[in-house]
């Protein structure tokens, strides 16, 4: 790649849909839709311009590090307004005998082999469910739903002899095998 070559990312616009609302201040965008509101801070050598319900991002001065933050920052307002109008989720399976979560009050409490439950507090705009051992983590916020879901998996990680413990919906689990007893003892 050649210094200050375009970027693919931040060149593309971003189509705002018609229910969510763009607004910027003072390097700072403002998300409204739906779904709640978010808002962000971008750094200062990135342009924002928005023309015919499409955001359109371009840098100020063309050294290698705001090159480098044009198409990130394309990617973070493409998923505000994306959390804001559809939201996300993250889906996390409980697998084990007696391991099971339930929901009380928007916190999640998870029975996963302690002496004690272990309580975890819903942040702001983040929602639990909980279906049979499948809990979903959903929020307008795509960081803090990514952040609250590795949160939860980290309480009990998949063991590694027997794959007791949270994991992602779909993650495989490499087993390791465990202590061979010897097919033939001495006499």
């Amino acid at each position: 790649m050649k210094f200050g070559s375009m970027s693919r990312v931040g060149k593309k616009p971003i189509e705002i849909p018609k229910d969510v609302t763009l607004e910027t201040k003072d390097n700072e965008v403002l998300v409204k839709g739906k779904k709640g509101e978010l808002k962000k801070k971008i750094p200062p050598e990135i342009k924002i311009e928005i023309k015919e319900n499409k955001v359109f991002l371009s840098p100020k001065i063309k050294i290698k590090k705001v090159m480098a933050l044009w198409g990130l920052t394309r990617s973070l307002i493409f998923n505000l307004i994306r959390g804001v109008n559809e939201g996300f989720e993250k889906k996390l399976e409980i697998e084990g005998i007696g391991y099971r979560g339930e929901l009380k009050g928007s916190n999640l409490v998870l029975y996963v082999g302690f002496s004690k439950p272990i309580e975890v507090e819903a942040p702001g705009g983040i929602k639990f469910s909980i279906e049979k051992n499948l809990i979903t983590v959903s929020g307008p916020d795509k960081e803090l739903v990514g952040q609250t879901a590795a949160k939860i998996r980290k309480i009990k990680e998949p063991d590694a002899y027997k794959g007791k413990g949270i994991r992602y919906l779909g993650e495989k689990i490499k087993l390791k095998p465990g202590k061979k007893v010897a097919a033939t003892a001495k006499q």
